[in-house]
């Protein structure tokens, strides 16, 4: 699996149409249906019923997210990414450590590293919810989450994570693109671009964000980066229309519409099979199909009316405080049965205790995110489970790093970054369930024990995709660029089944 990115090496036709040339043809049609808002799939079929030949006069158009083989059989189908914006504290919910308790209040030589700078000493801050054990397995979890608790005996979870930075910007790039720097392609990107999607009516990455805003640096966060535009996600809305943009003009019929749409594939497929390295303009023809095809589409799969009031309040929808994280998470599963490869849901959005990054108060931050998100996510687990979807969609957990177990402030009880040593979990898509790797140290200030990078993390979502994260290569700047980057990673053994 290889891409090849290429500068242009023409440029658009000056031939006029009804006085306009083709860049301002394209650029009129383009505002009437906003294609240019729906980077996503291009079907696989429809408008390839006139396929563009390329300038060998043999080679048919390509379609960039047609299905692809995967290097091996792969145990998921769908990665649903449940990102926990902000930072949750890992020694407060899954991780675990007595010494914290015993230790409250006091001050402790420890080395920690946060947006602060770097520290040798700190008050401890003991967790302020209790631990027990839950299922078989036996798993330890904090009170802030009693549902997903439930849930433990089909969880793996990661306790000795670690990223490059304590830095939310930099940090969240990285979990969402294995780089600390901005401009390349985002995980969801990534598996686009390797298998495509099976999927004709709905983009194969679809992002939902937190209904205060989106999280920092924006879409460079679900962004294609130096790969064609196609790959990128498609930012869904969880009420009212879907995507922003995409009904059609009052003016136009939906017969109109296609004629239309018709007359501008062939007139942009002809100026494509000369010049066939122009993968943006590739990037719109796919555009233009897929937001004609979602107009019906995409209303639908949003649309909860026929889900049954039981499975309503098993998500939470019924309740004021998990009603918007529990139709994300409602939507996610009804995504999957339709076939969307890529979906990411986002808990915390704009700055401060509207996400997870508990500076001052840990006790008010985290039970508000905690109760917004539990039931929904347990929800989703087990319904999963019971349509028999948890096996093929691969659950993932966390955020973009954890919290320290010293307090921030010489008052108060809020905690610094912590990117050397938290916890993610994982669920289904072949993954063993309740099972810990890794440990941090008796503080859960650092991972000691089989400390995994980000990379790690990624290289395990790729290879349960049936994917070899370190032969998934696209060619840019002179080197073959890989998501776990040049050095590779490998997967993480133990919680694959």
């Amino acid at each position: 699996m290889r891409g090849r990115s290429k500068l242009k090496t023409g440029t658009d036709s000056p031939s006029n149409f009804c006085g306009q040339t083709r860049r301002e043809f394209i650029g009129n049609i383009a505002g009437g249906f906003a294609s240019l808002a729906l980077t996503g799939l291009l079907s696989t079929d429809g408008f390839l019923d006139s396929q563009a030949i390329a300038s060998d006069g043999v080679t048919p158009y390509q379609n960039p997210l047609a299905p692809k083989v995967s290097h091996f059989n792969s145990k998921a189908k769908h990665v649903i990414f449940l990102f926990m914006y902000g930072g949750p504290s890992h020694v407060d919910i899954f991780d675990y450590k007595p010494k914290l308790f015993e230790l409250n209040d006091k001050t402790v030589q420890v080395k920690t590293k946060g947006r602060g700078g770097e520290r040798s000493q700190g008050r401890i801050v003991g967790p302020k919810w209790e631990f027990k054990q839950y299922g078989a397995s036996g798993q330890w979890v904090s009170g802030l989450f009693p549902y997903v608790a439930t849930c433990v005996d089909d969880i793996a979870f990661i306790k000795s994570m670690t990223a490059d930075s304590p830095l939310h910007g930099s940090a969240m790039l990285m979990m969402n693109a294995g780089r600390v720097l901005s401009g390349h392609p985002s995980l969801g990107s990534w598996v686009n671009y390797g298998l495509g999607s099976e999927n004709e009516n709905l983009p194969g990455y679809v992002v939902m964000l937190d209904r205060t805003g989106g999280p920092i640096s924006g879409a460079k966060n679900w962004s294609s980066g130096y790969m064609p535009a196609v790959y990128q996600g498609t930012v869904f809305r969880s009420e009212g229309t879907p995507v922003l943009n995409l009904e059609r003009p009052g003016d136009i019929s939906q017969n109109e519409q296609r004629k239309l749409l018709d007359y501008l594939r062939d007139f942009n497929t002809t100026h494509l099979s000369k010049h066939t390295d122009n993968t943006d303009l590739a990037a719109r023809i796919s555009s233009y199909e897929l937001a004609f095809k979602m107009q019906s589409a995409a209303p639908e799969a949003v649309n909860l009316d026929s889900e049954p009031e039981h499975i309503k309040e098993l998500y939470g929808l019924n309740e004021k405080a998990t009603e918007e994280y529990g139709t994300k998470c409602l939507l996610a599963r009804r995504l999957v049965e339709r076939g969307v490869r890529f979906i990411q849901l986002y808990s915390g959005g704009a700055h401060n205790d509207a996400n997870w990054d508990a500076h001052g108060d840990i006790q008010r931050n985290h039970n508000k995110h905690a109760k917004a998100t539990d039931k929904p996510i347990a929800g989703l687990l087990k319904d999963l489970k019971q349509r028999g979807l948890l096996e093929e969609t691969l659950v993932v957990w966390g955020g973009e790093f954890g919290r320290q177990p010293t307090a921030e402030y010489a008052e108060g009880t809020g905690r610094d970054h912590n990117s050397y040593g938290f916890t993610m979990w994982m669920a289904g898509g072949g993954v063993k369930g309740g099972i810990s790797v890794g440990e941090t140290d008796e503080l859960g200030s650092t991972a000691v024990t089989d400390p995994f990078h980000v990379r790690h993390l990624h290289a395990t979502i790729l290879h349960q995709l049936g994917i070899d994260p370190n032969q998934l290569t696209y060619f840019h700047s002179g080197l073959e660029q890989k998501l776990v980057g040049v050095e590779g990673a490998e997967p993480i053994w133990q919680v694959i089944s």
